[in-house]
């Protein structure tokens, strides 16, 4: 039998020929990451919830991919030393970064030249959203709530409130009330939340701001009262309401912050998304649930979401951070 070929199908065969290199060096250049060891650097130091977070997502994909991920430790400079240096990496998906939104967000208002530009040279693969942070207060206060904490500063003139840093989301909300109620609230800043719950300890605070987890050493010794929690609810705390549900109107309040990850800016985004994926399927692997349960974390989120709710966030974040008027240093 002899075959017979016109004119179209002659350039479709062509054309299917043509094509077949591009794709087959499309499937194996997806196919070729990762070709080594995945360098997460985290920009805070070991011990800590986003080392920790860090440590077992890594786990959890090196497992996936069947390379070692090798978690750094770079901290410094408010999460800005381990960023600059991912920033600078080759962006072919093996240099990743583990950090939260402090340095994601404010270090671009509270510092003149963090050493990266989070938009230019970054890409934001997955993140967690933030859980409800804890407002706590002195128990010689008699504060239960937000109405009795606004009254209770209004008489004192003056409140001695915790924060773990400058510039710090606790610092937002003490100016943001400040604002709303005409308070005199007075931060006292930390550095970190472990010196900072010391402080409440000591009883040289009459309240404070901070995670679940790491308050409970105030909480268990019931040396502090939950008054209100931060944006969200707290699931090991259902009856304590936020503070919008208080009457308190900043659009702040309305922001969790993030932890997440991130890599150089030109990686492929085949890289990235699968990078995300396997953050998210991460949410499943004990030894992660484990972390989020200790730190009453949400699941991770992918790229599509992480995205939106950094978007959604970010004008927010800058605009009550610049109303704090610290000066960048």
């Amino acid at each position: 039998m002899t075959a017979k070929f016109d004119r179209r199908h002659f350039v479709a065969a062509g054309t299917t020929a043509l094509a077949m290199p591009f794709v087959m060096r499309s499937a194996s250049a997806q196919a070729a990451w990762p070709s080594r060891q995945i360098r997460m650097i985290c920009s805070y130091p070991a011990g800590g919830q986003t080392d920790l977070l860090a440590r077992a997502y890594g786990e959890f994909i090196s497992k996936q991919v069947g390379k070692t991920v090798v978690v750094e430790n770079k901290p410094g400079a408010s999460g800005a030393i381990g960023t600059a240096e991912v920033a600078r990496a080759e962006p072919d998906g093996h240099t990743m970064l583990c950090s939260i939104s402090t340095t994601y967000i404010m270090n671009r208002v509270v510092m003149k030249n963090p050493g990266y530009d989070m938009d230019k040279d970054l890409a934001l693969v997955s993140v967690i959203p933030g859980a409800g942070l804890l407002l706590v207060a002195n128990p010689k206060t008699g504060v239960k709530t937000l109405e009795d904490f606004v009254a209770f500063a209004r008489k004192s003139g003056k409140v001695n409130f915790g924060t773990y840093s400058a510039g710090s989301a606790p610092h937002m909300t003490i100016n943001e009330l400040n604002k709303q109620y005409g308070l005199s609230i007075e931060p006292v800043h930390y550095r970190g939340e472990a010196p900072m719950w010391t402080g409440m300890l000591e009883g040289t605070l009459d309240a404070a701001m901070g995670s679940y987890t790491a308050a409970q050493s105030v909480l268990q010794s019931d040396r502090g009262t939950v008054f209100a929690v931060h944006s969200k609810k707290v699931d090991a705390i259902p009856a304590i309401k936020t503070l919008p549900e208080q009457g308190a109107t900043s659009k702040f309040f309305t922001v969790s912050g993030f932890s997440g990850w991130a890599v150089p800016k030109a990686t492929p985004q085949a890289v990235v998304d699968r990078l995300a994926e396997l953050c998210v399927a991460a949410n499943n692997d004990p030894k992660v649930k484990e972390v989020l349960t200790t730190f009453v974390l949400e699941p991770a989120i992918g790229f599509k979401e992480s995205n939106a709710l950094y978007q959604r966030e970010l004008p927010i974040w800058i605009e009550s951070a610049k109303s704090l008027g610290l000066e960048p240093a």
